[in-house]
């Protein structure tokens, strides 16, 4: 069955972070499916609305709540969506969260992106009992393989290297800068190379370290696959797209204790903590091999992410008089449907 469906995205061109990735991967995959994509909601009587951040003043967002209960104020059959990816936690900010709770008003659907972000306060109280589900991040793998990946011989340093779209401390800065003053030793520059690729925070230089500034698709693919290991130290990462491109690109991963990390991670790699980096680069060394031939089974791909969201879609339709009825028993509903709009 062939759905209407607005995501409220406006798609960016260039390096712009996993959220326009996404988008960009899920819109192609539901056309190819057979279903219409929008990215506004001036199509009537659509079947499924997709909202992908609170934040309307964003200038990658083409609507966010407030439009989404004037829609259905016209066409109320419509079943709303709303995917979080986003948390205040992930940068150290106090307004994300709230946004995110409010914004969660108009969903007769919450899809997480990873259930370590299912596990925060983000949905609000009044739709707790409502259905969620967890649907993971996938990368393009017509982009991200392993097709011409440098292998590391076992000799030399192992080259280790990492992406950001974004620069904030809290990407793993603090990680990424102890590798930085451990390369001042020459002893420490025969273990490992790194290389960072993306942008960084405000006054932040590397000494020692590669930096190369931010790249996308096959370009940043290339880059990726010039090197042997992949490595994420990002706090309170919600989803991410990062490390799941290293991985497709056939790395193996060394990854930090925190966020939706060890859910994508696991079994491809090596988890640490602040104060043992330098022990799993160490024990990388020893263990490339075995990771290396596992990489192939990384599950983290587009297909898989649009097939899980395809599969949902057919289940909600399924469910759709149930799900509106949920809806229009909600006082807090009604009550940001009357005065929110007007």
């Amino acid at each position: 069955m062939s759905f209407k469906i607005a995501i409220g995205h406006k798609i960016q061109t260039g390096p712009y972070g996993g959220g326009n990735a996404f988008v960009k991967s899920l819109s192609q995959g539901l056309v190819l499916s057979g279903n219409q994509v929008f990215f506004d909601l001036y199509e009537p009587n659509l079947d499924f609305i997709i909202m992908t951040d609170p934040r309307a003043s964003s200038p990658n967002v083409s609507f966010a709540a407030k439009a989404i209960l004037q829609y259905l104020k016209l066409f109320p059959n419509t079943i709303v969506i709303h995917r979080i990816n986003e948390c205040d936690e992930r940068k150290g900010t106090y307004f994300m969260n709230l946004r995110l709770r409010l914004a969660n008003y108009c969903a007769d659907h919450t899809v997480y992106v990873g259930a370590w972000l299912k596990k925060l306060n983000l949905i609000n109280s009044c739709n707790i009992n409502r259905s969620s589900s967890v649907i993971l991040n996938g990368g393009d793998q017509s982009i991200f393989n392993s097709s011409g990946q440098s292998v590391w011989s076992g000799e030399g340093p192992l080259k280790i290297v990492t992406h950001h779209w974004g620069g904030n401390w809290m990407k793993g800065f603090d990680v990424y800068s102890d590798l930085d003053n451990q390369l001042a030793n020459p002893l420490m520059r025969e273990l490992f190379e790194f290389t960072y690729i993306g942008k960084l925070p405000k006054g932040f230089k590397f000494k020692y370290a590669n930096y190369i500034e931010p790249l996308s698709g096959e370009i940043l693919a290339r880059q990726l696959k010039r090197h042997h290991v992949y490595l994420t130290a990002s706090i309170n990462e919600p989803g991410g797209n990062h490390q799941i491109e290293g991985g497709l690109c056939g790395l193996p991963i060394i990854y930090r204790n925190s966020g939706c990390l060890p859910e994508y991670c696991d079994g491809y790699g090596l988890m640490f903590e602040r104060e043992n980096i330098i022990e799993a680069i160490h024990d990388m060394r020893h263990g490339y091999q075995f990771f290396l031939n596992k990489m192939s089974a990384f599950p983290h791909t587009a297909n898989l992410t649009v097939n899980n969201w395809i599969a949902l879609l057919d289940k909600l339709n399924l469910s759709r008089s149930t799900l509106i009825s949920s809806r229009h028993q909600s006082y807090i509903y009604h009550l940001l449907n009357k005065y929110l709009i007007y």
